[in-house]
């Protein structure tokens, strides 16, 4: 596995990017869980840094998301009516 991606890195991937590397890592978490039920002495702190990974990736995607809902809806206090 490997160094813990930071938000900020994550920030500067596209949209495509952020689903690949999501998909990558809960596959290494599905791996280390399997390595872990086979008594590997290392894998807890692998498998924490996996669960963070997807955390921030999952909350990257989360604010992208927030975003553009914010971009296509009015502010709140604006009516569109007359």
């Amino acid at each position: 596995m490997a160094d813990p991606l930071k938000a900020q890195d994550l920030r500067q991937m596209s949209d495509e990017q952020l689903e690949l590397l999501y998909k990558e890592r809960v596959r290494d978490l599905f791996a280390l869980r399997v390595q872990a039920s086979t008594q590997r002495r290392d894998v807890p702190m692998e498998i924490r840094k996996a669960r963070r990974d997807i955390a921030r990736i999952l909350t990257v995607k989360r604010e992208r998301e927030l975003q553009r809902q914010r971009q296509a809806s009015p502010a709140p206090g604006q009516s569109s009516s007359t």
